[in-house]
């Protein structure tokens, strides 16, 4: 295999598919189904062409072109990193082994399902962000948000290739499946919560992709360690994009901070409301929202579905290769978070395997505090007294040991009734939408930016700020 990416064949790819006339003439005719969704589905707002990267090699150095293309004509397609011939499966029942170039049919259905789930979220996101070009705060965040969109759907390409190339009649029925689900929808909603949640703001988007896109992250790192090779090389070319979008989600809530920061030293106040600007008590009920929605996208804190994934050499943990441990954890122990007997927050001990999905929300979380320490240094640095901290993982939870029990985000348990009556002391009330929606003006000039945020430092691809990024339509 080649690094370098095909752009002559009809569905630019890496992976000689050529060389599989029945594969490629499968993916074909799935592909006009794919385009009709994203003019059904995906973004809302006419344009010309976007200055967008597009992948061009799997290597480490030079990998993206950066142009003006017309949406509708960016090349989706199937790229996958190099492989390494003498890979082997580095935990579970199977370590030291060749990792597998097929499906193992001892483990079809577990592989399929994981691969849609993942493939699920993929589409999911650029359904509940279609209508955030029409309020896009500057021509930069614009290109921002296309870039994210147009990286979806190809990553939606990658895991249907999977699909297609290994999992036969079933994974083309998947494939169908997965642009028939639609966010939000009644009928047919995505698989995950997080991902039938409205986007209907900047302040929402910029959170998702902090918040959200990084459990895409922890989620992909995972299945980069599979004993699937197919899997792990899809997987570890999609976090090469994939930084972009916690790129934008890192420096857009950064902006928001640093404007309302500097509103709030101009005027002597706490709410800047009247000024333009996103209060700090409103970044935190947004943020509140989105880390603990996030949250549940990791599951149950114990699950013998993870630990079976585990062993079977599937889906390992964050960094597997790097832990000092055995990699079969056969007799080891974790903390995981828990209710006491109390009806307090706490943690108890629990078998390794089982606690698979609290060791990588452990690591989710502490990924997520670097965030709020940097936008505390911005807080600081201006002069402002306030902090912005992370929610208890108990707090507004729908997935777990926590879903029946109401918490405040320092941690202390509610009754039911005590928490609807005040639940909007830490999670947007209508009241902190509509303001939010209220600063939703368009700014589609050059070098012109909203009035709520912050210009970001410097441009995309060495680019000014007052750059052409996107031509409407």
């Amino acid at each position: 295999m080649t690094t370098t990416i095909d752009y002559s064949e009809k569905i630019p790819n890496n992976v000689d598919l050529k060389q599989d006339r029945r594969l490629q003439r499968a993916l074909e005719s799935w592909q006009p189904n794919f385009l009709q969704w994203w003019k059904t589905m995906g973004p809302t707002l006419p344009t010309r062409d976007v200055y967008l990267r597009t992948a061009v090699n799997v290597g480490h150095q030079g990998w993206a072109h950066f142009g003006h293309v017309a949406m509708e004509d960016y090349r989706w397609g199937i790229f996958l990193a190099e492989r390494d011939g003498e890979r082997r499966i580095p935990f579970g029942v199977h370590k030291g082994e060749p990792a597998w170039q097929v499906v193992p049919g001892e483990y079809r259905a577990e592989l399929r399902r994981l691969i849609v789930v993942q493939g699920d979220t993929e589409p999911a996101s650029v359904e509940q962000q279609r209508n955030l070009g029409l309020t896009a705060p500057s021509l930069y965040d614009l290109r921002n948000l296309f870039q994210v969109n147009v990286e979806e759907g190809r990553h939606l390409w990658a895991m249907v290739y999977l699909l297609h190339a290994y999992f036969g009649r079933e994974g083309r029925e998947e494939a169908e499946e997965l642009l028939h689900r639609n966010s939000g929808s009644a009928e047919a909603p995505r698989i995950l919560g997080a991902f039938n949640e409205e986007t209907p703001d900047w302040l929402s988007f910029f959170m998702f992709t902090y918040f959200t896109d990084r459990d895409g992250k922890f989620q992909l790192g995972t299945l980069k360690e599979s004993g699937f090779d197919p899997l792990s090389r899809t997987c570890e070319f999609m976090l090469k994009e994939e930084a972009h979008h916690m790129f934008v989600g890192t420096t857009g809530v950064d902006r928001v901070v640093e404007r309302t920061a500097a509103l709030m030293r101009e005027h002597d106040t706490d709410d800047v409301r009247r000024f333009g600007g996103i209060p700090l008590d409103v970044v935190q009920r947004y943020l509140n929202f989105h880390f603990s929605v996030s949250l549940d996208l990791f599951g149950s804190e114990t699950s013998t579905n993870v630990a079976n994934y585990y062993s079977a050499g599937l889906k390992g943990r964050w960094g597997e290769e790097s832990r000092p441990d055995d990699h079969l954890l056969t007799d080891d122990v974790i903390l995981v978070d828990a209710v006491r007997p109390d009806g307090t927050v706490g943690q108890v001990e629990a078998p390794a395997l089982v606690g698979l999905n609290s060791d990588l929300r452990r690591e989710y979380v502490a990924d997520c505090q670097n965030g709020v320490n940097r936008w505390n240094r911005i807080l600081e640095a201006a002069g402002v007294p306030q902090r912005l901290q992370l929610p208890s993982v108990a707090f507004n939870r729908r997935v777990g040991v926590f879903a029946d029990l109401e918490a405040t985000p320092d941690g202390q348990v509610l009754s039911a009734a005590e928490w609807q009556r005040r639940r909007h002391e830490w999670l947007p009330s209508p009241a902190d939408k509509d303001h939010v929606r209220s600063l939703m003006v368009p700014v589609y000039e050059e070098g012109k930016i909203a009035p709520w945020l912050a210009p970001p430092k410097k441009g995309i691809n060495g680019q000014p700020f007052e750059f052409d990024y996107v031509h409407l339509a």
